[in-house]
């Protein structure tokens, strides 16, 4: 738990440090920047990206992961202020509070996502530029998670599964092995490059990332139908009432909760092929995991 704090407590210090002041001109859109990444939430992603890479020894290939991380989280935020939009999932609340296209307004909304999904690839470039094959890695790592055949072929996918009847098992995983998957793959596989990992442990990295990435996102289609609004920080029960394909759509609440528990089995297995501490990460999907338990 502490460990985590620690984690949390060096992500928010870095967005603080890392993004252009909310008065930058032009500043309505410097703070509705601010506003999209400073919501807190779980910051699963860049957690996992600094945990990864605190698996392994420090060595003298390792490099710091914290702009590595800060990138994974300007993609994602990007990725839920374009998700919430009136055009996508039209919804009025994210992590507990208004969202971007409420607090401000839909074009401004817009303009915060494309403006951080470029500030992703900005914080590469400029924190790595002295490690250049490292920068070339991490970015071509992100942009390949959020490109249109994972992260954008899977939001795709996902609005033309949309209140159609008969969505089957293999669709419903290829939607979240990419809309959800994708990114927390690329979180550990990041956090394994900024560490020096081998080329297996980076293979074991990614199939961790895989299997949890599923089982997060079958936890959230199962918290969504028991769940409430306040306990979420984002509307609950809308993506049975928008006929979303979901785990719990397709096969039912216990079912989707033995899927959540396989996977999160799988993602421990494969954390524990690595050779560093790794504690804390199968700590982390466990506690994810009781969330539904």
């Amino acid at each position: 738990m502490q460990q985590h704090l620690r984690y949390l407590a060096r992500i928010e210090a870095g967005i603080e440090s890392f993004l252009l002041p909310a008065d930058t001109p032009p500043a309505r859109l410097h703070e509705a920047m601010r506003y999209a990444m400073q919501g807190g939430g779980k910051r699963l992603r860049p957690v996992l990206v600094l945990a990864a890479t605190d698996a392994f020894p420090r060595g003298p290939d390792s490099a710091d992961p914290l702009p590595a991380a800060l990138a994974v989280e300007c993609v994602h935020t990007y990725s839920l202020i374009h998700d919430d939009l009136p055009c996508m999932d039209n919804d009025d609340l994210r992590r507990g509070r208004p969202t971007v296209h409420r607090a401000f307004d839909e074009a401004t909304a817009l303009l915060a996502g494309d403006a951080l999904l470029t500030e992703a690839f900005a914080l590469l470039a400029n924190h790595y530029a002295t490690r250049p094959a490292l920068a070339h890695a991490l970015a071509r790592e992100l942009a390949s998670a959020a490109g249109s055949r994972r992260l954008i072929g899977g939001q795709m996918a996902d609005l033309l599964a949309e209140g159609k009847s008969g969505t089957s098992a293999g669709e419903l995983e290829f939607i979240h092995l990419n809309k959800t998957a994708a990114m927390i793959e690329a979180s550990l596989a990041m956090g394994g490059a900024c560490a020096g990992a081998s080329r297996q442990e980076s293979e074991s990295l990614r199939t961790a990332g895989r299997h949890l990435g599923l089982a997060f996102q079958i936890i959230d289609d199962v918290l969504d139908g028991i769940s409430d609004s306040a306990t979420l920080g984002k509307t609950a029960g809308k993506d049975a009432r928008a006929g979303k394909a979901t785990y719990v759509a397709v096969h039912g609440i216990a079912a989707a909760r033995n899927f959540a528990c396989e996977q999160t089995e799988a993602a421990v297995s494969a954390f524990r092929r690595l050779s560093g501490d790794t504690a804390f990460l199968t700590s982390l999907a466990e506690e994810l995991l009781g969330r539904i338990r």
